[in-house]
């Protein structure tokens, strides 16, 4: 150990220590003289003045004459004391700005040190956000690396897309070819089925009526030929000969030999969807005045989705509705309400049309997925399926054939379909969207877009006729007695057409009422008296057909647009379907 050089260092240290407060010191002195030179160098002047003043006044410097220069020293005096006074304010007047100027500095100071903090947030700010902006840059890629794999994923589903969608209409190319071809084949056998059964009927009705029938005057029983000369020869009372003329003869009909329901008999029915039941008879309903509905009997929620379509059966106990949600459901009407009792399903889209056949047994509906479909009231499953439209069908009809049906579709064609075959055995092109169709014992009458009408042959599916209309075309219904025509149109209007004399037209309009929709349904009571339509408004309007004018309105039941309206055939009921899944029972009851 040194003590020497320890005390040496300690004593450096020490020097050091004094010149750095000696250097603050000097440091403050210059600063604070600074701020003070004026001051400083006022008061020097007004202590050198003192002193001047002193000095004049001491005894030493009084002259020996003071008589003489006693003005001169008081005139002095009074200056130099003006002098003081002004000095003195004016250094009032500088340490004024002097502690002024310090409360500035000491804002600006307190201002730059804000500054100063901001400014540290601001960086650190600014270095979090370049911080944010790299990690999003490094997310943007990742991103767009993702999004150009979905996108050439896309690119390769729709090239897929397209290969199967012509794949798919390559595939319904074929198939509707080789119906076509079936049908061709099946209707050159019925063809030739159908001339050979014609040869034989007529070769039958040939034979007949060269035969000879003998009649006893005495007796309605006929014999042959043969017997009629054994009676002759035994000597009996004269005879009459007759001869059959024609196949009405009640000859021809009771004949052991041959019998028309023998000749129906011989049909091979193979997979045919008629039954013995469909060719029996069947009860149809007449209703001589039908009732205005003034309240309703129930209100419920029918469907899952809107509902585009309702129809009573011909014998009005029954109600079926279609809907958005795919599926017909089937409701009893008993003593003024509605009980469920069947859901048809099947169909993979919306319902937009459903009808009875005259016998209640089955229903068709037409559906959004380009087809119709056929049930039978005891299965849910749809007995056939009726394929070959390129768009929705708006409408299915039966037609009076129990074995055909008509469809119309937003495809512009109409096609009359065999339901034994469940093949399209007529088509017709059409230049507008057919929104509705119906059907009388030998014509199809068809609603389009382009404000037209059409009548069509029913055995050639031929357009014979075209009726104006006021507007677009969203229902059509033929009255009891098919003799007169009901369309609604887009432009607020009912149109009643005389099918005798198609210049003889009403139109019916209301106010508040309003079509709403390209598919509302419009129909005729049963009498034929009245007129009944939904309104975008939810209310039900109905027009006196003898008076022109409505004859009453139901509101307060839909809260939106109603889509279509039905009136049972016996006229006691009426009900109405809207987009909200809502349907209302009326009557008067």
């Amino acid at each position: 150990m040194d003590p020497g050089g320890a005390s040496r260092r300690s004593g450096g240290s020490a020097e050091r220590w004094r010149d750095h407060i000696l250097r603050q010191l000097q440091h403050r002195d210059r600063v604070q003289s600074a701020m003070f030179q004026d001051l400083i160098r006022f008061y020097t002047r007004l202590l050198e003045k003192t002193c001047l003043t002193k000095g004049l006044l001491s005894p030493a410097h009084r002259p020996p004459s003071g008589a003489s220069n006693r003005p001169s020293l008081q005139q002095q005096n009074s200056n130099l004391k003006t002098t003081t006074g002004e000095l003195a304010y004016k250094v009032l007047e500088l340490q004024q700005q002097i502690r002024i100027k310090e409360r500035v500095l000491q804002e600006q100071r307190t201002r730059l040190q804000a500054e100063e903090r901001r400014l540290a947030v601001a960086v650190d700010a600014k270095r979090t956000l370049r911080e944010q902006v790299e990690r999003v840059g490094e997310e943007n890629k990742t991103l767009k690396t993702a999004y150009d794999a979905l996108l050439q994923r896309q690119r390769e589903a729709e090239s897929n897309l397209r290969a199967e969608k012509e794949k798919e209409e390559r595939i319904l190319e074929d198939m509707m070819q080789q119906k076509k071809q079936a049908a061709a084949r099946m209707n050159h056998r019925n063809e030739r089925r159908s001339r050979a059964r014609q040869a034989t009927v007529q070769k039958e009705l040939q034979t007949a009526a060269r035969s000879k029938v003998v009649v006893d005057s005495s007796s309605s029983d006929a014999t042959s030929p043969q017997d009629g000369d054994q009676d002759k020869s035994a000597g009996r009372g004269p005879t009459r000969l007759f001869r059959s003329a024609s196949a009405t003869s009640p000859r021809f009909f009771f004949s052991s030999r041959f019998s028309i329901r023998e000749m129906f008999d011989r049909k091979k029915r193979g997979h045919s969807v008629r039954s013995l039941e469909e060719d029996l008879p069947y009860p149809v309903g007449i209703c001589l005045s039908a009732r205005v509905p003034a309240r309703p009997l129930q209100v419920l929620e029918a469907h899952e989705q809107g509902i585009n379509a309702a129809r009573f059966s011909f014998g009005s106990d029954l109600l079926a509705t279609g809907g958005t949600d795919r599926v017909i459901k089937l409701w009893d009407v008993r003593a003024g309400s509605l009980t469920h009792r069947a859901t048809l399903d099947g169909s993979t889209e919306g319902i937009t049309c459903v009808e009875f056949d005259p016998t209640g047994r089955r229903i068709l509906g037409a559906s959004h997925n380009k087809s119709a479909l056929l049930w039978y009231l005891d299965d849910s499953v749809p007995k056939v399926t009726l394929t070959g439209h390129s768009r929705k069908v708006t409408a299915a009809r039966f037609t009076c054939a129990p074995h055909q049906v008509v469809t119309g579709s937003t495809d512009r064609t109409v096609r009359l379909w065999d339901l034994t075959r469940a093949a399209c055995v007529q088509q017709s092109e059409v230049a507008s969207f057919c929104s509705d169709l119906v059907c009388s014992e030998s014509s199809i009458i068809s609603g389009h877009f382009d404000c037209k009408i059409r009548v069509w042959d029913l055995r050639t599916v031929s357009c014979v006729q075209e009726l104006p209309s006021p507007g677009r075309v969203t229902s059509l219904d033929l009255s009891s007695d098919r003799r007169q025509l009901l369309s609604c149109c887009r432009d607020d209007c009912l149109q009643l057409l005389d099918l005798r004399w198609s210049n003889d037209r009403m139109c019916f309009r209301a106010d508040g009422f309003k079509c709403g929709g390209d598919s509302n349904k419009a129909v005729i009571s049963p009498d034929g008296c009245y007129l009944a339509a939904g309104s975008a408004d939810g209310a039900v309007y109905i027009w006196n057909v003898s008076k022109g004018n409505l004859e009453t309105r139901l509101p307060d039941q839909h809260s939106s647009s109603i889509t279509a309206v039905s009136w049972s055939l016996s006229g006691e009921y009426v009900v109405s379907v809207d987009r909200s899944r809502r349907a209302v029972l009326w009557s008067d009851i």
